[in-house]
């Protein structure tokens, strides 16, 4: 049986003001109504940052953006040694555009020892630039007028901007923040039941933002779920490597999987800690070849952009093969940091905090102060106070959909003595607003 899906540009800046302060250059006809869909909350908050730097202040403490490498995170120093080397060896041409062989069955390998996926051949292996690229290809391909995505809410928002952007409609399924932002399986069967267009299901493990790992029944559950409706999941794994918590454990989707087709999103930004290289993937798990017509509407997109960085590719082949010593280091110094945040979060009058698992990224709750009649109207104006009032730059839950209340998340990958500087100055600022 085949899917039910089958059938039927401009970023703001410090050089350029929003969109309603450009003069009427008589070209605004060339602009397509699908560019007002393009919402990005991680960065968007970060032009409010540059606007204040300009008049002089200071916004120095910056929680916003999950990039390891503007903190003490390094890069294996076998994936450096070999960027190197093939920037010697002249290996600065035109890839396949599906990838070269050797990474892809570098990432069979990987997913197969580190992460019980089996099955795979380099064949089921797209290698993209990034992440942010797979799930754009998965949308080219997908996603058109009517049609909607199940995604989790709250969830990392790109996944909702490319679902709009192609004509659709993204639809969150609940997370329960009382049981650590586990899944609602409940309420997932109901929106596919009550939603016919439903091309995709998604889950992102480990979370962002809530840095939640989802439970191996919960998993089994909602691989059912896709198999019993008959459609495509999607698993974003790109924190695989980043779960510290003391009963989470990590499963891929992949390797539950059974019958069920499944299409893992992974790369190299977070686990390898190389996010400016823009290296991801996407791997299909596809018993039966039901996916492989996906898959080919996807290398169609592939190769018109004619190829991922090349010397990266060939850099991340050695840190595939090789035994991951960086990575118990690294977990070690995100739990701490975890719990560290967690500790001084709860002891904050108005908020509190669920503990994460996995990633780097805590999402408390404001549970005072925000409302219609409230110091803040909404989770973006604490954030955008909190910034102009402490130079803490952080982003507004609410930017993560779901509609789950008054959040905002912190990506805790400062020093400690950095994120206790940060949880002081949150500290006093609340102090100072709810006495108001």
């Amino acid at each position: 049986m085949l899917f039910n899906w089958l059938g039927d540009r401009m970023e703001k800046n410090e050089c350029m003001g929003t969109v309603d302060e450009m003069p009427d250059s008589g070209l605004s006809v060339l602009f397509t109504e699908r560019m007002n869909k393009i919402n990005y909350a991680i960065r968007d908050l970060v032009e409010e940052a540059k606007k204040i730097e300009c008049t002089g202040r200071k916004v120095d403490l910056k929680l916003n953006i999950g990039d390891p490498i503007m903190f003490d995170f390094k890069p294996p120093k076998v994936m450096l040694k070999a960027h190197a080397k093939a920037l010697r060896e002249n290996k600065s041409f035109y890839a396949d555009s599906q990838g070269v062989i050797e990474l892809r069955e570098a990432i069979v390998h990987k997913e197969k020892r580190w992460n019980n996926v089996k099955g795979l051949d380099s064949c089921d292996i797209l290698i993209t630039n990034g992440v942010s690229e797979a799930a754009q290809f998965l949308s080219a391909a997908i996603i058109d007028r009517n049609s909607k995505a199940l995604v989790d809410g709250p969830g990392y928002p790109l996944y909702t901007t490319l679902t709009e952007f192609y004509g659709g409609e993204a639809i969150y399924y609940l997370k329960d923040e009382s049981r650590g932002w586990q899944p609602d399986i409940e309420d997932i069967e109901k929106k596919i039941k009550n939603n016919p267009k439903i091309k995709y299901l998604l889950s992102i493990n480990p979370n962002n933002p809530t840095g939640a790992v989802l439970g191996k029944k919960t998993q089994k559950e909602i691989l059912n779920l896709a198999g019993q409706h008959n459609l495509i999941l999607v698993s974003d794994e790109v924190y695989d490597h980043m779960t510290y918590g003391d009963n989470a454990r990590f499963y891929s989707m992949g390797s539950l999987a059974d019958d069920i087709p499944v299409v893992l999103f992974n790369g190299f930004s977070k686990g390898y800690l190389v996010p400016g290289w823009r290296l991801g993937y996407a791997a299909f798990v596809n018993p039966d070849e039901k996916l492989n017509l996906l898959k080919e509407e996807m290398l169609k997109l592939a190769r018109s952009r004619l190829c991922a960085n090349t010397p990266a590719q060939y850099a991340c082949i050695s840190a595939l093969m090789g035994e991951h010593e960086h990575v118990p280091e690294v977990n070690q110094k995100l739990k701490k940091r975890a719990n560290l945040s967690y500790k001084r979060l709860n002891e904050i009058d108005g908020l509190s905090a669920t503990k994460p698992d996995g990633a780097f990224y805590i999402f408390p709750k404001i549970e005072q102060g925000v409302g219609a009649n409230s110091i803040w109207k909404s989770d973006k104006e604490f954030v955008l106070d909190l910034l102009k009032e402490k130079g803490v730059l952080t982003v507004h839950g609410s930017g993560f959909g779901g509609n789950v209340g008054p959040h905002f998340r912190i990506a805790f990958l400062p020093k400690p003595d950095v994120l206790n500087e940060a949880y002081d100055r949150i500290e006093d600022f609340m102090k100072n607003r709810l006495k108001e």
